[in-house]
């Protein structure tokens, strides 16, 4: 049901015929509220230290506009927002500024949050005010603007900010509730503000009624507030723009969707605010403050707060500043302090108890309750649960408590969601009539900040998803943006050349590439041979001839070491005369190994080259003709080699002049006929397959198998004669 016109019909049924509803469960607890009811609202002593929290409404922190050192006026703002969830926060006197740290907070947990530490000094000197006579001179802009950067939020303790419940039930506000049912035991500060500060309050609530326009303004009071109740009468007499409505004491019917429920009978569905049904509610004290803000251009700076319980002598309603310490409080009321016995924040049913007395006064302080033994005794160890009902039989919003708190235990969150307890108030009943003395509000606040937490976690992903992607999107669209002026640019360049009558740069690097891709693939030619073929050269006749390169490069490679050897032997033996029989018999040895070597580096190169003719006949005549080229060069560079050995060995004989001239012409003769020799077997055998492969290309592959046999065979007896001469 939301039929904002249904609501109307249903509230002017009330006001004719006083009509009303019930809602379901509820209970009716001892009230306790005589023991602080019966004195109006003092005005205490004023602490040395004030401890301002920068979080006291449902909201987030400003941002801090002043800093260590300051000097600080009376209701001169400490911090500042960007939107209506972000209320400021006001100084609470003169004074300067000592500290900006974390500080005990007023909360259950008892964690430290930042907090501003001013120090008085004793002046309470107001900052600049400009009050005005009548509000109907702003509009409900700037009226709401001005709740806003006042700091005003909702005093019944959920502390929503007052600014954003306006500005949200903009136009659509067909009833505005006045909640001054205050139904929780002890709880009085609402009902003194009503008897003591009537006119004021009322000023206030028609200041909400000119913003919202509804068309009826209804004051809730329970009845067991008469003298409230008649205050509020005597002052409305003749007036028509709103009424006052008692409704039955019953607990929790100060809840909103319970007031609600019991002036019009209609029920809040699941997960709908009541603004969707055109209501908008405020507390008495959220309206009071209004007025001061509006009218006496004053922050909210200080609220009312019961002190109450056997262990304060005093007790009564006070004015106490945000930021006061709590234990100051206590000490000018006759606090008689006692481990036993702990100090409650807020009402029996709702509220928990303090873990420090030294934490500060907030927004969200109604109530504080000191109890001595008659009023409070320690918890009852708790049970097993016996599945009697009474806690579903007493929910006021129709739950299953006993449900939930097996899901919360399980921590089955998905089934939490399933059974509603978003929909839980947090009212108390369900643990106040549990016969096992199951801490049952306790399990559902647990589960409901895991829930928010994982919902949080969840949030917070995806928009981290979001803003990835947001960025992959826009860094492509540049990327695609730059590459389309790159194209466009050299497309329009081209034109210029074009039309200009040019050559195209684009077609022109590219004929560029192509022509040197062309000429890198043209092999070298051989120098000092001349080869007449009608093939084209490919890649196998490139790797053959760097194969026949590279065999011809390491015969020369042993040639030269050799040498390198016998000149380390012949420089030996000039400094030992004697060894010089020794070094020339070495030196000997080592000229006939390298001829051999170059033979048979010879033979490879024509192996190889006949192995290239094998694959492709055809190239049958390059190769052989490559292959006496390398060959004879080989064999040359083999024959000055082992004459310079020769030489060597000549001059290291010089220290016996006598064996001289026999030792240098043995070894030139030797080392002459091997390295002819060589040549002579390696140029045959180039030419006999260079004949072959060019007299008939197909018998190319039999002339290379034959090569390689001939020069195989040559190749063992130069080693057998080299065998033959070394013994």
């Amino acid at each position: 049901m939301s039929n904002p016109n249904l609501v109307i019909e249903r509230i002017r049924q009330n006001k004719a015929s006083s009509k009303l509803w019930d809602f379901p469960g509820g209970i009716h607890p001892i009230e306790n509220k005589s023991q602080s009811n019966s004195k109006p609202i003092r005005t205490l002593n004023l602490p040395r230290f004030f401890y301002v929290p920068l979080v006291q409404h449902s909201g987030f922190p400003g941002e801090l506009i002043v800093k260590v050192g300051d000097f600080v006026l009376k209701g001169q703002p400490l911090t500042k927002g960007e939107h209506y969830r972000q209320l400021p926060v006001h100084s609470p006197t003169s004074g300067r500024v000592i500290g900006i740290e974390p500080y005990v907070s007023t909360h259950a947990s008892g964690l430290s949050e930042i907090t501003i530490i001013i120090e008085t000094d004793g002046k309470d000197e107001w900052v600049e005010r400009q009050p005005i006579e009548d509000f109907l001179s702003l509009t409900s802009d700037q009226i709401i603007q001005k709740v806003y950067e006042y700091g005003i939020a909702g005093l019944g303790g959920a502390v929503f900010p007052t600014a954003t419940k306006l500005s949200l039930a903009d136009k659509r506000c067909k009833l505005l509730v006045i909640n001054g049912a205050e139904c929780e035991p002890y709880i009085t500060c609402d009902d003194r503000l009503m008897q003591d500060c009537t006119h004021d309050l009322i000023e206030g609530i028609r200041i909400l009624r000119y913003v919202l326009r509804p068309e009826e303004v209804v004051i809730a009071i329970e009845d067991n507030k008469p003298h409230a109740i008649k205050a509020l009468e005597e002052a409305l007499k003749g007036s028509n723009d709103m009424f006052v409505r008692a409704i039955p004491t019953k607990y929790p019917s100060g809840a909103s969707d319970q007031l609600i429920q019991v002036l019009t009978g209609l029920e809040i569905p699941v997960g709908q605010r009541t603004i969707q049904m055109g209501i908008v509610m405020h507390n008495v004290g959220t309206a009071y403050a209004v007025k001061r803000a509006i009218i006496d251009d004053e922050p909210l700076i200080e609220r009312v707060v019961t002190l109450t319980g056997d262990k304060i002598r005093n007790k009564g309603n006070v004015w106490a500043r945000l930021g006061t310490p709590i234990q100051h409080l206590l000490e000018q009321v006759d606090y008689q302090a006692d481990k036993r016995f702990p100090v409650f924040l807020g009402g029996p049913m709702m509220g928990f108890i303090l873990p420090s007395l030294q934490s500060p006064v907030t927004k969200t302080v109604n109530c504080l309750i000191a109890p001595d033994h008659f009023e409070y005794s320690p918890p009852e160890l708790e049970r097993s649960c016996i599945r009697c009902s009474n806690c579903s039989d007493a929910c006021p919003v129709g739950l299953l408590p006993q449900q939930l708190y097996w899901f919360a235990r399980a921590e089955d969150h998905d089934k939490s969601k399933e059974y509603n307890l978003d929909a839980c108030i947090e009212c108390g009943v369900c643990a106040y009539v549990c016969p096992s003395y199951i801490p049952l509000i306790q399990y559902f606040r647990q589960e409901k900040a895991k829930i928010n937490e994982i919902e949080e976690k969840a949030r917070k992903a995806e928009e981290a998803k979001i803003r990835f992607e947001a960025r992959e999107a826009r860094l492509q669209k540049e990327r695609d943006a730059r590459t389309a002026r790159i194209t466009k640019a050299a497309e329009k360049r081209r034109e210029d050349v074009a039309n200009e009558g040019g050559v195209d740069p684009v077609k022109a690097a590219l004929e560029r590439l192509k022509a040197k891709k062309a000429a890198e693939t043209v092999p070298e030619a051989p120098t000092d041979v001349q080869v007449k073929s009608n093939c084209e050269p490919d890649n196998r006749d490139v790797m053959a001839q760097r194969k026949a390169r590279r065999l011809a490069k390491q015969a020369e490679q042993a040639v030269e070491k050799s040498e390198n050897i016998a000149n380390s032997e012949a420089e030996t033996a000039e400094t030992d005369p004697r060894k010089a029989a020794v070094a020339a018999a070495l030196a000997r040895a080592k000229a006939k190994k390298a001829a051999q070597q170059a033979v048979e580096k010879s033979e490879n190169i024509a192996n190889s080259e006949a192995e290239i003719a094998e694959t492709d006949p055809r190239k049958a005549a390059v190769a052989a003709a490559l292959a006496r080229a390398k060959a004879k060069k080989a064999a040359q560079q083999a024959v000055e080699k082992s004459e310079n050995i020769a030489n060597s060995e000549a001059e290291i004989a010089e220290t016996d002049p006598r064996k001289a001239a026999v030792a240098a012409a043995l070894a030139r003769a030797k080392a002459k006929k091997a390295a002819q020799q060589a040549v002579e077997k390696s140029e045959n055998i180039a030419n006999s397959e260079a004949e072959i492969a060019e007299t008939d290309p197909r018998k190319a592959a039999v002339a290379a198998a034959l090569a390689r046999a001939k020069a195989r065979k040559q190749a063992e007896q130069e080693k057998k004669q080299l065998g033959e001469e070394n013994v």
